[in-house]
């Protein structure tokens, strides 16, 4: 079984390898594209482009990973079945389900694999190059996070927002106003700022402190405009998307929602999937196995691919069509983060089933 384990892992390996390769520059092309679209607004040239596409790869190679898998494993495995030497394992005493302990154990390496890039490459990554482009296109304005919030630098103001929220509006908003010799000049409280338009936001339930020659005065208003170089387009940047976070960082951030009485769901689904995401590359494996056997009547090896290809993009936007189901009616969110790994962790094992009764 040993040399079963070596021999398969050595050819799977390779596949999904390739696989990855092609998809990787796939989408790598698709995101030059796009950027150049934009290239040109204030420093973003080509430069930043090129690493903003770089920056970009490992949440690629995470969010590719089971299609990768699926694909690779197919492939390896009908080559194998097209040079019968699969038949060779079997006749030699390998039996089915020796055949998918060995896949296990070589999906092993790409689940911690998967893991990794979820928790420690891909989260930092994808910020950074979100960064890098703000910075490039939008020079005048200054992005920082704290546990206090986000603080950003509006030319000669300071503005502090304890939530953006996912329409992109801003809840909870301190504007410190200071003049050209820095000296504070005003402190303006929002409850809420929505955007209006280029350089226009609407501000509600306003609390402005004034600090003047004359003393301190204090003028409320139930709403104000606020003219501001922000948009929504730089605090979506802000905007913590929970696909791109850490299993750790979705937990704290579900926990401080849960704490504040706000709704935690879209969250603690990611959460899961976070956790699940690279077990679902075991069951990409297990569903390829079966594959091996259909490659003579269903078409060969082309055939084999594209459905390979389809299974896992459906694998893909089902999942993500569960999680937002679950977020929107409230679903529990461990269910809607594995409903879909489990429906299709039984069809593997009835495909397989129905291999070896045939």
């Amino acid at each position: 079984m040993n040399l079963l384990t070596r021999y398969l892992g050595r050819e799977i390996y390779l596949s999904v390898a390739l696989v990855f390769a092609a998809l990787l520059m796939l989408f790598a092309f698709l995101d030059l594209i796009h950027e150049l679209n934009v290239m040109g607004q204030g420093q973003y040239h080509l430069g930043y482009v090129l690493l903003f596409v770089v920056l970009t790869v490992p949440a690629h190679v995470y969010e590719l990973f089971p299609v990768a898998v699926l694909v690779g494993t197919i492939f390896a495995l009908v080559q194998m079945a097209a040079s019968s030497e699969l038949i060779i394992f079997r006749v030699s005493g390998a039996s089915l389900w020796q055949m998918v302990g060995a896949l296990f154990r070589i999906a092993l390496p790409l689940v911690i694999l998967s893991f990794v890039f979820s928790e420690f490459i891909a989260p930092p990554s994808e910020r950074m190059a979100q960064q890098l482009r703000l910075k490039a296109q939008n020079a005048q304005v200054t992005l920082k996070e704290f546990r206090s919030g986000v603080w950003v630098q509006d030319e000669n103001s300071f503005v502090n927002v304890k939530n953006v929220m996912l329409d992109t509006s801003l809840s909870n908003i301190d504007i410190y106003r200071f003049d050209e010799t820095h000296h504070l000049q005003a402190i303006t409280n929002a409850k809420r700022a929505n955007f209006i338009e280029q350089g226009r936001w609407q501000l509600e339930d306003v609390l402005e402190t004034r600090f003047d020659g004359r003393g301190v005065s204090i003028h409320t208003a139930p709403d104000q405009e606020w003219r501001s170089a922000l948009t929504p387009g730089i605090l979506s940047v802000l905007l913590v998307v929970p696909e791109q976070m850490s299993a750790y960082d979705l937990y704290q951030y579900a926990s401080h929602l849960k704490d504040n009485r706000q709704k935690s769901a879209r969250y603690e689904i990611a959460m899961w999937n976070k956790l699940v995401y690279p077990l679902a590359l075991v069951v990409m494996m297990l569903l390829a196995l079966p594959f091996a056997s259909y490659h003579r009547r269903a078409g060969g090896v082309g055939a084999m691919i594209f459905m390979g290809i389809a299974l896992g993009l459906v694998f893909h936007f089902v999942g993500r069509l569960f999680a937002s189901l679950g977020a929107l009616n409230d679903w529990q969110p461990l269910i809607s983060a594995t409903a879909v790994t489990g429906l299709f962790l039984l069809l593997g094992l009835a495909m397989l089933w129905w291999t070896e009764r045939r």
